[in-house]
């Protein structure tokens, strides 16, 4: 499943976090808090598809996707797209204008991409002491160098600089994808080993000293981490796939007969059912299902695996909820809408995307208001 000095003038302040593991591991006080997805945001940054790197049937297949999140997601909150060059700007805009989604709340950045998956090595948005917005830069090397990843590595960099906000560089400190961590907006970070303390991430790493990079970067003192499976997709087990924060008192997941099906160990399910919060208090449990069936795309090829629910993305006024034309659609989207009654739940048909082990959480990022 399937992310300085003080420059002049526009440019950002970037503070480089260049420490060892060791140094880090001894430090305790919390520098940053990462904002809870739910919290009202600026915008929502996607990476668009392109022909540049899988070839123009492949970016093709995808477009509607896009469409959609962004029709979806522009009409409460900004929606800032990543086109891989100028020519693929206009062929966006073009698209968008015949589906009539209004361009009034969309902007473009002009960036090369190595692929769409903005939540793992796109900018993660954290406020400091203050409550000042800065930009995050954690580490991405294409899930442990299974895929292309320098371009897709510069891009909080590039975005931190367009918008004038502080850098601060954790390339040399952990790799670390979006998808991999879970955050309550109340001190819990929920993870799996296998895809963070994994020897082609993070060699030599410890616990320990992961958990501490995470309190001080992240504002994370209350742990939850779950093995996990490392080699069994490219991801070694994002933890967005199957377990995620609803709010601060919910995990939302699936049954323990889905969670095998998604080969969940069988011990990482006992704990991600019976995880507790900072205060010691146990979560409330939402489970939803699997897709009734194995997913097949729009253009008739069978993955022969089913679809998970759990990877949607919580918009300003919206719930973007990966579908798949499967009878499990409507049950799932009914759960979720009742976990969020003050939001519409919109299914996205990610039929086409679920071929490439991604659904909507792994191509959305937030920026918090």
């Amino acid at each position: 499943m399937k992310k300085m000095l003080c420059l002049i003038l526009a440019l950002p302040l970037m503070v480089s976090a260049q420490k060892n593991q060791s140094q880090l591991s001894k430090g305790n006080e919390i520098l940053y808090t990462m904002p809870e997805e739910s919290e009202l945001h600026e915008g929502t940054w996607l990476q668009w598809p392109h022909e540049y790197q899988y070839g123009e049937t492949f970016s093709n297949r995808l477009d509607d996707v896009w469409i959609a999140m962004t029709e979806s997601l522009a009409a409460d909150e900004k929606v800032h797209i990543i086109a891989y060059n100028e020519e693929e700007k206009e062929k966006i805009k073009e698209m968008l204008h015949e589906a009539n989604v209004s361009l009034a709340n969309v902007d473009f950045y002009i960036y090369p991409t190595d692929d769409f998956w903005v939540r793992d090595n796109g900018p993660i948005y954290v406020r400091d002491k203050t409550g000042k917005l800065i930009i995050e830069d954690w580490g991405f090397n294409g899930w442990g160098k299974k895929a292309e990843f320098t371009n897709c590595n510069a891009i909080p960099s590039k975005i931190a600089r367009a918008q004038g906000k502080t850098l601060i560089d954790l390339n040399s400190v952990m790799v670390n994808e979006g998808g991999a961590i879970e955050i309550d907006g109340n001190g819990t970070l929920l993870a799996t080993k296998s895809a963070i303390l994994n020897a082609n991430r993070n060699p030599g790493m410890s616990q320990g000293e992961a958990e501490a990079i995470f309190r001080k970067y992240l504002g994370a003192t209350n742990f939850i981490w779950l093995n996990g499976k490392a080699g069994l997709e490219i991801t070694d087990m994002h933890i967005d796939g199957f377990a995620r924060f609803g709010n601060s008192s919910t995990l939302v997941t699936m049954s323990a007969d889905d969670l095998a099906d998604w080969q969940v160990p069988d011990n990482d399910i006992d704990k991600l059912y019976l995880a507790k919060n900072k205060s010691g208090k146990p979560y409330r449990i939402v489970k939803l299902p699997l897709t009734k069936n194995t997913v097949t795309t729009a253009y008739g090829k069978k993955l022969g695996y089913k679809g998970s629910y759990v990877n949607y993305y919580i918009g300003n006024k919206v719930v973007l909820v990966p579908n798949y034309q499967d009878s499990n659609d409507a049950v799932a989207n009914a759960i979720i809408q009742k976990l969020y009654p003050a939001r519409e739940v919109i299914g996205i048909d990610v039929r086409n995307l679920y071929a490439n082990g991604g659904m909507i959480h792994c191509v959305t990022q937030q920026q918090p208001k």
